[in-house]
Formats: C-alpha cells, structure tokens, sequence
C-alpha cells in the first residue's frame, strides 16, 4: 500500500499522458541502468549522488523518484527534494514493479541528445495541420516535458536541424516521417515503445484524418475540422502548438477513458 510519500504503479500509470503529470525523475545506478536501458515514459535521468544539488532546480513543483526497487536511493533523492521544496514521493516497488505490470518503457537509445539546458530539440515544416501538433503533444506528454519545437520554412527544416542541433520531423528522408501507410505519429509511438491501446485508437484518428483516409476513423473527421480550424485561427505556430495541446488531451482522454460514453439530450417526461 503506497504511503504518503509515494505513489503506485496504477496511479502514476493514469497520470502519464496527462497535463498534470509530476516530473519522474530515474535515479537507478548506472549498472542497473546499463543493464536495462530504458525509462518510464517522460522520466529524466539524474544522478543520486548528486541529489543535493540538483534537487534545489525542482523547488515548487511535484516530483516522483524512481529507483531500481523503489528503497533507498529513491527515498533519499526524494528526502533531498523535499528539503529543496519539492513535493516529491517515491514509485512503489521502483521501476523494477513498472515492468513486471508490462507498462511501456521508453529505450534511451531513441532519444535525442538533449540540449546544454537537458531539453530535447526538433524542427518541422512552419504552419502545423495534424502530425506536426499531433507529435509534438505525444513528445511532450510521453517523452520529454520540456522539448523544444521549432517551426520553420519548408525547404530549411534539415538546414536548421544541423545548424541547431535539432532534430527534423515529418518531412521527407528523415529517421521521424511517414512510412508506408503510416503517419509520423504512428512512428513515433512505435518506435518508442508507448503502444497502448488508447494510444493505438488516437494513432488511428491521426493517420486517419493525416492521410485523408476519414474511413479509418468515424472520429476522425472531427478531428481534421478541430486541426483545419486551429490552422485559421493562429498565425502564431507555437501558439497553435500550445492550443492543439488541449485539442490532444482531450481526444487521448476520450480514448483512454470515455469511448463507451454517450449523450443523449433527455427527453421531457409527459410530452408526447
């Protein structure tokens, strides 16, 4: 039974993907690391050792600490966030019970090589319809909270990627595009591991509505008038980004949560 100071499998399991998910921070040793290279979806990698002097960075946000078991390097780095004013709890049984509950994991080796500020970096064409917010949501909810998006003219996406450091997206010859059938948001959850059935029928109104194939999907027709309409009312790209985000949230909570769910206005009792 989790304490007060930590936090289960099952619930933490609910909050990633959402708006209100904690900071995971991955505190394992670098053996146990190195013998399982892979992270719980949006977790960043720190050092316990060093916990007293990283922790001050997290002062007033929440923090959840995970270990390999989740004992003793997890309890101290979470003691040291608190002291720094964190509100930090500990995942029950570690990251070791995360995948005995065959959750998805996140193989570090698809990660990009974070920035100077520890954020991830991507570029893709300016003036963002479906994928190019689509992925983005996905990245930022399951990969890297604090990635770094970057809109620009078409025939510069992989100029600027090299001059910047930043990895390109959803364009042609790049690792992160189409292949096949598939859209780059289907891509991306493949490649990273994050398959879940919520995710998969998200992914389906993506390429559904992505690809012009509205048959795919009855949802997905609503889907490319929600993106259409966004695309006309910004002009600003990363304000569309931060707008669409809710758009995501919403169709992955519906997903995850409501598919079952109807509404029917009520009739009036006595009218005939």
């Amino acid at each position: 039974m989790s304490s007060y100071t930590s936090i289960s499998v099952d619930k933490l399991s609910r909050l990633i993907g959402t708006a209100t998910t904690p900071i995971l921070i991955d505190v394992r040793t670098a053996e146990d690391f190195a013998a399982d290279p892979r992270m719980i979806p949006g977790a960043l990698r720190r050092p316990h050792e060093t916990a007293a002097a990283w922790a001050t960075s997290f002062a007033g946000r929440s923090v959840i600490v995970i270990c390999q078991k989740g004992l003793k390097l997890s309890e101290g780095a979470a003691a040291w966030l608190r002291h720094a004013g964190a509100a930090a709890e500990t995942l029950d049984g570690g990251f070791e019970a995360w995948k005995a509950a065959k959750l998805p994991t996140v193989p570090v080796a698809k990660l990009p090589a974070p920035d100077a500020q520890g954020r991830t970096v991507w570029v893709t064409r300016s003036r963002p319809k479906i994928d190019r917010i689509a992925c983005p949501w996905l990245i930022r909810r399951f990969i890297d909270p604090e990635a770094v998006f970057l809109f620009v003219a078409p025939s510069e996406v992989e100029a600027v990627g090299e001059r910047f450091g930043a990895v390109p997206f959803d364009i042609e010859h790049v690792f992160w595009s189409h292949r096949g059938d598939l859209c780059t948001f289907d891509v991306m959850i493949e490649e990273f591991g994050l398959s879940t059935p919520p995710l998969d029928r998200l992914a389906t109104m993506v390429r559904a509505a992505d690809t012009g194939r509205l048959d795919l999907s009855p949802e997905a027709p609503g889907l490319m008038a929600a993106s259409l309409g966004l695309s006309r009312m910004f002009d600003d790209d990363l304000a569309q980004l931060n707008a669409g985000m809710l758009i995501y949230d919403a169709f992955y909570r519906w997903c995850r949560d409501a598919t079952g769910e109807t509404h029917n206005w009520p009739t009036s009792k006595g009218k005939s």
